[in-house]
């Protein structure tokens, strides 16, 4: 029997946990009110044989004090009921700009500010956060990254350390990405702009990745900023982080910075301890600008 708490920020992507899970065959349920709760954990439990994957969604909709939730937890692990807490946490910045696309009153601010609904529940939730199994930040995440990172725990049953790795490549020239935990400047390579066979091509060609690689200071600065991140990452699980953001940039964020973000990416993607993506924000932008000039 696996019973789920599916919980978290109000936007964070709770529903969307909810579906993923019933097509992973959960037996879903959303919204029941508090005072039913220990009851539902009762007949669960009690009908293992015929519900042996169980989800319930809690959070501020039911209008109950979210405390309450807390005693009735401390009653399932006295009665030997066990249960994980999944934990669907986003960035304010973010929250409030999905409030805004949808026009929807935050809960637990009906009539007040978005800002305002979101501390108050940030703050009413701090103790499921504090107690959760598993904690998946939505803020930069896309809708197969939450499938992947929800197969893993749930379907593959592998172990999950909170920690969602984006390697980043950008153009210093487009500005350094504001959310960056660690930036690394690359432009002390050579530049592969500078060969006119290699200036439309990218980090993704063979060609530029082998010029780049091909040089003896690209292969020591690697194996250097793959030492650090290795062992930075069980230090930032350690710490709690849910998410860490690399950027690696050049100039314009399409030759050296491509090759050097795919480089740490494949010397980290094949740790279990963590979940890993990457981007090339800039890759296409100078192409762009070529063409909005003709």
């Amino acid at each position: 029997m696996r019973f789920v708490f599916v919980t978290g920020m109000s936007g964070g992507g709770k529903s969307t946990a909810r579906k993923m899970l019933e097509d992973q065959g959960y037996y879903c349920v959303d919204n029941l009110p508090f005072s039913m709760i220990p009851i539902f954990i009762e007949m669960a439990y009690a009908g293992a044989g015929k519900m042996d994957k169980v989800a319930l969604c809690v959070d501020a909709r039911s209008g109950s004090d979210l405390s309450e939730l807390e005693h009735i937890l401390e009653e399932a692990t006295m009665k030997g009921y066990p249960y994980e807490i999944l934990f669907m946490e986003c960035d304010d910045e973010v929250l409030i700009k999905r409030y805004k696309e949808t026009r929807r009153a935050h809960p637990m601010a009906p009539k007040g500010r978005i800002e305002t609904g979101i501390a108050r529940e940030r703050k009413a939730l701090a103790f499921l956060k504090g107690h959760a199994d598993y904690i998946i930040d939505t803020s930069n995440l896309l809708t197969r990254e939450l499938k992947a990172q929800l197969d893993r725990i749930f379907v593959d049953d592998k172990e999950f350390k909170n920690l969602v790795i984006t390697v980043l490549s950008f153009g210093f020239k487009y500005g350094i990405p504001s959310d960056a935990d660690l930036v690394f400047d690359v432009r002390f390579l050579p530049n592969p702009f500078y060969y006119e066979e290699m200036r439309p091509l990218t980090g993704n060609d063979a060609m530029v990745h082998d010029y780049v690689m091909g040089f003896d200071v690209a292969k020591e600065f690697l194996k250097k900023l793959t030492d650090m991140t290795k062992f930075l990452i069980p230090n930032y699980i350690s710490e709690g982080k849910n998410q860490l953001v690399i950027a690696v940039g050049c100039t314009g964020g399409k030759h050296r910075s491509v090759t050097l973000a795919l480089e740490l990416y494949e010397a980290l993607k094949d740790n279990q301890e963590y979940a890993i993506k990457i981007e090339h924000r800039d890759i296409g932008k100078d192409a762009k600008r070529a063409g909005s000039a003709t």
